[in-house]
């Protein structure tokens, strides 16, 4: 047992990306700038933990108030019971938040925790959940936000230099024959594509017809398969998720932002999916993601942890997907120097797999000066009201 004795929220923002990214055009109206939000809990054994929650990328001060919110009832109690804790604050925020921005805030404490807990004990955080089935996990590239063909080689040259042999891309249903392009162009590395259709946001989303249509166009185009479908219908319509498995041959996946362990493993037990993305920092924590692989391997379904956050949210997933044996992690592919430098050799990556990390807690590393040099910034917020970039029209793909 070891008491909390302090709890601060963090806000820092990083450089991201570069200011002509197609993602910067479309999302970050101030600028390359982007924010992560941290808990950072002090035991009184004196050992800091940090933990992180997804939703300070939208809407950092809404992160640090509900922090501060939760603060007090937290002082004092064991910071080894990690259960119990995210149950307190359960009972805290489950009246006006069962779903949504306060499952963040739980996801940072209880990763915080783990970050304590296990520092305190001289293990990595995957131990504290599970016993890892293998040292090493297969990535796949996470990027191909790219609007020109020499975008796009730069990210493949990336991949094949690490040995990464699966690339997710972001297209819409009318990206036809810009995704036949790359398919053919990532072949010539012998690199597989996976296609993210970015409707996580989408009311109402698009059709089931809709996403045939794109995968049959595509077809008609090339030999080279789709490997797999991500978010290609809206997260209110589990159904249509059900109805395209059965119509398309790709892999259909998607859940990053579903907030509790008990929607997502509904979703699981009703085959929504093929596979499914929980988010360490997302839905609850570490533990949260152990229960929806409990489910996972009941019903045959994979689990493929999301991890698009910052670093800490990022290893938290990945600890999540050793202690839970999975089998691919996300390989977030954007300059984020804030990331690199918290990472460290962490995020160690050996011929297209990720090591285990074992060091003690998650691995990152944090100190005054990475603060300071990364102080928050205001303006540096994701916009969800997306920007129209201009990106070239469907006939360039066919240029030589």
């Amino acid at each position: 047992m070891s008491k909390i004795k302090n709890i601060r929220s963090l806000l820092l923002s990083s450089p991201y990306a570069e200011e002509g990214h197609p993602e910067i055009l479309e999302c970050f109206p101030n600028g390359a700038k982007r924010t992560i939000g941290m808990v950072e809990i002090t035991l009184e054994n004196g050992t800091k933990g940090l933990g992180e929650g997804y939703l300070a990328v939208f809407a950092p001060r809404v992160f640090e108030s509900i922090v501060e919110l939760c603060t007090p009832y937290l002082i004092d109690a064991d910071g080894f019971d990690i259960k119990q804790r995210v149950r307190d604050l359960c009972r805290v925020c489950d009246y006006w938040s069962l779903q949504g921005a306060a499952r963040h805030v739980i996801s940072a404490v209880e990763i915080a925790l783990a970050d304590a807990k296990a520092k305190s004990l001289n293990i990595p955080v995957h131990k504290l959940y599970g016993d890892a089935k293998t040292d090493r996990m297969e990535m796949y590239g996470s990027g191909g936000i790219c609007d020109t063909k020499e975008h796009f080689r730069e990210e493949l040259k990336q991949l094949s230099e690490l040995g990464i042999g699966l690339y997710k891309i972001r297209a819409e249903k009318d990206d036809i024959i810009r995704t036949a392009w790359i398919l053919e162009e990532a072949a010539k590395h012998g690199i597989r594509v996976g296609v993210d259709m970015c409707q996580n946001l989408a009311d109402p989303p698009q059709k089931v017809k809709e996403v045939v249509d794109y995968v049959t166009g595509i077809q008609n185009l090339t030999d080279q398969e789709i490997i797999f479908l991500e978010e290609s219908i809206g997260p209110a319509d589990p159904e249509g998720f059900k109805a395209l498995r059965r119509c398309v041959s790709p892999k259909v996946c998607g859940g990053e932002i579903i907030t509790t362990p008990t929607e997502m493993n509904e979703r699981i037990r009703n085959q929504v999916y093929d596979f499914v993305q929980p988010d360490a920092s997302v839905i609850g924590g570490i533990g949260a993601v152990m229960e929806v692989f409990e489910q996972a391997n009941q019903m045959n379904t994979e689990v493929v942890v999301h991890a698009w956050g910052g670093p800490v949210a990022i290893m938290a997933s990945y600890h999540a997907a050793f202690a839970g044996g999975g089998n691919l992690v996300e390989f977030p592919m954007l300059d984020f120097p804030l990331g690199d430098e918290m990472l460290g050799e962490s995020k160690a990556i050996l011929n297209g797999f990720l090591l285990r990390p074992d060091g003690a807690g998650l691995g990152i590393t944090f100190n005054d000066e990475i603060e300071n040099k990364y102080r928050f910034d205001e303006k540096a917020v994701y916009s969800c009201k997306t920007l129209d970039r201009g990106k070239p029209p469907e006939s360039y793909w066919e240029e030589n």
